[in-house]
């Protein structure tokens, strides 16, 4: 029986080695972006439901961004705090913003698909470009660099979504490891010509993309999944594109306990069994291996069966992976979390554990 586990093990590993040197590595080891400044008309989309605080904050980087030819479409997504109020003072302020109010709705009622879809009919330029209204850009030239990224064929583009550091809280390092583990996975995959996901604080697309599958129709009962779900039914290996310079980056502010970073996953968690049967596929071998090279060579190794060679099995995965990730974190800026990978590597396997089975027996909340 140690033998067969021994074989499984290297089967494992093997599987593991697969993921990052041969899909993962594409991302991590792509080279430096280039920025081609692009005059493309862009409409910015923000969706908010009670965000008036953040909206305050953030709403007046998008409006003094560097670039010649952009709209900030707001849409209030019925918001009963001061959101509207905040969005209807910015109106009157930049010419270049235009607002959309969303009255509740007895069919969609709390969709932000609903909204979203307003809001994209009512823009006005041809190229759309998504963020959330807890959202902030990196720099001035953030619409610069996601649009720099299209081309006559690649008119959908996947961007970073990032969280903000805080000092001394592990948990904040555990919600921007997850975060870059997931980049680093739609990112790569999307090299490979097989884009599965994208995240709605930072992604763009050409207007055409949203009418060509008839928008959320498809997935409109699901009240998530505006931006992965729409994205795994609409990209292709030939329409979409990445972009991962600094610049491109967006920030939002990161939950602050871990109940709500858990409740955020269950319900990405919850998305994903509604994509592709490949996509599904990939992303459980991958994160049934992870959780199989914990469990089988502790196993061996309490027997003490092997267990030079299951160590250095062992090591050498996780050296592979350490440097896949800390090329790719390098990219993304997160530098000081490669350091943390072994110990929130396995934080991250028990909770998705925990997700799995908290799942199986209530559903998770969604939009606000």
């Amino acid at each position: 029986m140690l033998t067969i586990t021994l074989y499984f093990f290297i089967g494992i590993v093997a599987i593991q080695l697969s993921y990052y040197l041969g899909v993962f590595g594409k991302f991590a080891f792509a080279k430096a972006q280039k920025v081609t400044p692009k005059r493309i008309p862009i409409s910015v989309i923000v969706c908010a439901k009670n965000e008036e605080e953040n909206a305050a904050n953030f709403i007046p980087l998008l409006a003094e961004q560097n670039y010649p030819d952009f709209e900030i479409v707001l849409i209030d997504d019925a918001s009963s705090d001061g959101t509207l109020a905040v969005f209807e003072a910015f109106e009157k302020q930049y010419p270049n913003i235009r607002l959309v109010k969303v009255q509740n709705n007895e069919a969609f009622w709390g969709n932000k698909k609903y909204a979203l879809t307003l809001g994209i009919k009512a823009a006005k330029k041809e190229y759309l470009l998504f963020t959330d209204a807890d959202c902030y850009p990196t720099s001035k030239d953030w619409i610069t660099a996601m649009s720099s990224q299209f081309t006559m064929h690649k008119t959908i583009v996947l961007g970073y979504g990032g969280y903000q550091k805080i000092a001394n809280s592990f948990l904040n390092k555990i919600i921007r490891f997850e975060t870059v583990l997931t980049a680093i996975q739609y990112f790569s995959w999307a090299k490979l010509g097989h884009p599965y996901m994208g995240v709605g604080r930072n992604m763009a697309y050409k207007k055409e993309e949203f009418f060509n599958v008839n928008g959320f129709i498809e997935h409109i009962q699901v009240r998530s999944g505006d931006d992965d779900l729409f994205i795994n039914q609409a990209a292709n290996a030939q329409n979409v594109t990445i972009a991962y310079t600094p610049k491109s980056f967006t920030y939002s502010k990161p939950k602050t306990s871990f109940k709500e970073f858990f409740t955020q996953k269950r319900r990405h968690v919850a998305t994903a069994n509604y994509y592709k049967p490949f996509d599904k596929l990939q992303l459980g071998i991958f994160y049934c291996s992870q959780l199989l090279c914990l469990i089988l060579p502790a196993i061996l190794l309490a027997f003490q069966f092997q267990w030079i060679l299951v160590l250095s099995l062992l090591l050498g995965r996780y050296i592979v992976a350490w440097t896949v990730v800390g090329f790719s974190a390098g990219k993304l800026k997160e530098n000081d979390i490669k350091f943390w990978f072994p110990i929130i590597e396995i934080v991250l396997i028990v909770t998705q554990i925990n997700i799995f089975i908290t799942n199986i027996f209530s559903k998770p909340v969604h939009w606000k």
